[in-house]
């Protein structure tokens, strides 16, 4: 069998959710996946020529008045066996994080403290925005989508996503205080 990568699962699994055409699959990314898993919208439709050409899932055009035609895509049964294959392989490593507040802080002796402890408390307030965006999605999926089989597996990505950046926003402000500990 040929060789995917992870971005070919998330589509595939994308599939199995009601996502079937590139602009359905790029909105869920936009609104969910894209908080953990970044997918370009020029990744999105050779993937899914891929996944029809491997036989991972099948394409269904149908002509629309004044507009391109449109195709919808669907997992096949090869498709969803590959899927689970992923779902039940051993976990990888642990994703290296790129993060350039990080980098400037680990060279911040260069620089004077106010400029380091600027750069924190903006992250710190980006991060806060973020949280209240986790939360706001929470609220929606539990309100509205709490009966999707699919729910409880989104709130505990959801959960992770909360848990991480409350770590971070601590962090900040822990970072914040020692630097300002360092001038008294």
């Amino acid at each position: 069998m040929t060789k995917h990568n992870h971005t070919t699962y998330a589509i595939l699994g994308l599939l199995t959710i009601g996502c079937h055409s590139g602009y359905a699959i790029k909105q869920m990314i936009d609104q969910s996946l894209n908080h953990f898993w970044k997918v370009s919208y020029g990744q999105i439709y050779p993937t899914l020529k891929k996944l029809v050409a491997d036989g991972l899932a099948t394409v269904q055009e149908s002509s629309q008045e004044g507009t391109p035609d449109k195709k919808e895509y669907f997992i096949t049964a090869k498709g969803k066996t590959a899927l689970l294959e992923w779902l039940q392989s051993p976990v990888g490593d642990i994703p290296v994080e790129k993060n350039d507040v990080l980098l400037k802080v680990f060279f911040s002796r260069h620089q004077p403290h106010d400029k380091t402890i600027a750069h924190l408390k903006k992250y710190r307030q980006k991060l806060q925005e973020r949280y209240q965006t986790y939360e706001a999605i929470e609220e929606m999926i539990t309100s509205n989508l709490h009966n999707e089989d699919d729910a409880p597996y989104w709130l505990f990505t959801l959960n992770y996503g909360k848990r991480m950046t409350a770590a971070a926003i601590d962090w900040c402000s822990d970072t914040v205080r020692e630097i300002n500990d360092w001038e008294e």
